[in-house]
């Protein structure tokens, strides 16, 4: 059996999707109850505290591999994780396969990342078989614009002409289905990335031709972006997506050959997300 951790979410439900659609006996892991036909029938789910590590271990109970969806409020005292894979070990679970971020990579020093990094490094000292997968930006974060798009036709967004190669948390969910199924994988870290480098002004231009009419770009100044930011995350979280999405690195503009390996296809371009993900946009 395979457990996934946020199986509600952006990654977790696709995920959930692919795996059962497979065939795997798949248990859902979530801190909320999921929504009528949010997660395929016959899918056993779990509303579980992940800070709980013993609520978290009896829903593990007969797993034998767990996608692992880490958080900020993951992490307890002192900045050190809840020993979320020991509660999993103890459960019986040999495989993990943790999402984390490009950024825990190319920035190896930022605060913004450290929750990533320290969970990467609880992941790889814990004796299980591990898989770590770095995603870069996901294009689901253009469901911030949705509000804009329905009710004015636009996006403000910073950085305007910055193009980085943003990622369909499908193709995620994808390739963390392909791992947690075959154990050719352990001990490796995947970049994911979307196929092609796209700009904010390049992702509107792409939600407007699906919808058929073209948006209005506000390019948004930094301190004015950060202020929106402010609203719903972290300064030192706000400060460091800024950095990437102002002044990335080469290796964050780079597109890597990870995800079309893992799936046997390219990676979807960001059109692709938008086409279904249309009906949040109209």
């Amino acid at each position: 059996m395979i457990a996934v951790t946020g199986a509600t979410g952006n990654v977790g439900q696709p995920l959930v999707r692919a795996l059962a659609a497979a065939g795997e006996p798949v248990t859902a892991l979530s801190r909320r109850t999921p929504a009528q036909g949010e997660l395929p029938a016959g899918v056993d789910h779990h509303q579980v505290d992940l800070t709980a590590p013993e609520e978290l271990r009896a829903a593990l109970d007969g797993a034998e591999a767990l996608f692992l969806l880490p958080a900020p409020d993951l992490l307890g005292p002192g900045g050190r994780p809840y020993d979320l894979v020991g509660a999993a070990k103890a459960a019986g679970v040999r495989r993990v396969v943790l999402l984390s971020s490009q950024a825990a990579g190319t920035r190896p020093d930022a605060a913004s990342h450290e929750p990533l990094r320290v969970f990467e490094a609880a992941v790889r000292e814990s004796g299980v078989d591990w898989t770590v997968l770095r995603g870069a930006g996901f294009a689901s974060n253009a469901f911030a614009w949705a509000e804009s798009v329905r009710t004015a036709r636009t996006v403000a967004a910073p950085f305007a002409d910055v193009a980085l190669p943003v990622v369909d948390p499908a193709d995620i969910a994808a390739a963390a289905a392909v791992v947690l199924r075959d154990a050719g994988h352990t001990g490796r870290t995947y970049a994911l990335t979307g196929p092609v480098p796209v700009s904010p002004r390049e992702q509107a231009a792409a939600i407007g031709e699906v919808l058929g009419e073209p948006l209005r770009f506000v390019e948004l100044g930094r301190e004015e972006a950060r202020s929106g930011m402010l609203r719903f995350m972290p300064e030192a979280v706000a400060d460091g997506t800024l950095d990437i999405l102002g002044q990335p690195l080469p290796a964050e503009r780079r597109v890597s050959p990870d995800a079309e390996a893992l799936l046997g296809r390219p990676a979807r371009p960001f059109a692709a997300w938008v086409a279904r993900n249309a009906a949040a946009f109209r």
